[in-house]
């Protein structure tokens, strides 16, 4: 995976449509793993079903990437998760699903506040950077037990690490994650 940190998603994808490469498609969904998340939030505005979505955009790209020809893969994968968080919730509309009452901001709530949502996207992008800067192999470990939700054995198996190796990675790149997204000081002492 290391040799495709440097890449970009053009060199990536080309890689991808050329070679039928699964490794360089692999590593460029991870690199937008965090962003779809934010995008399926922020239409669901559930965790579960967010989670799902990612998974099955995901499954949706292989045979999408069959059809099209994408030039600018970050906005064209940002579309695709959109129109499917959209037909998800017309799907709900359509059968009545409780789950989208229960999505209806009700007045004075704080997420019928744009600016909240707004603030929630911009959390998502800043965590994304975040997790892009961290050593690869912290990355990998902490997609997979976050947003994969694959315990340290799986993870273990997948990558071909020890267990402790695995545990100090997420250790290591939570703690990380953590330094990166706290607020900067000033020289004043205030934050920016």
């Amino acid at each position: 995976m290391e040799r495709y940190r440097n890449m970009t998603d053009e060199e990536l994808l080309s890689r991808y449509q050329t070679a039928r490469d699964s490794e360089s498609l692999g590593f460029l969904l991870q690199r937008y793993t965090l962003m779809l998340l934010a995008v399926s939030m922020k239409y669901l505005r559930d965790e579960t079903l967010a989670r799902d979505c990612v998974q099955q955009v995901f499954l949706k790209v292989i045979p999408e990437l069959e059809k099209y020809k994408v030039t600018y893969f970050k906005s064209w994968i940002y579309q695709v998760a959109k129109n499917h968080c959209l037909m998800q919730l017309r799907e709900q509309k359509k059968w009545g699903t409780p789950q989208l009452a229960d999505q209806i901001p009700l007045a004075g709530d704080a997420t019928a506040d744009p600016e909240h949502w707004n603030e929630k996207e911009k959390t998502f992008e800043n965590l994304s950077t975040a997790l892009e800067a961290l050593p690869e192999g912290q990355r990998e470990c902490v997609t997979l037990f976050y947003l994969q939700q694959m315990s340290y054995r799986q993870i273990s198996e997948k990558t071909g690490q020890a267990v402790a190796t695995v545990k100090s990675h997420i250790q290591n790149g939570k703690r990380n994650l953590r330094i990166a997204l706290m607020p900067k000081k000033t020289p004043e002492g205030h934050g920016r």
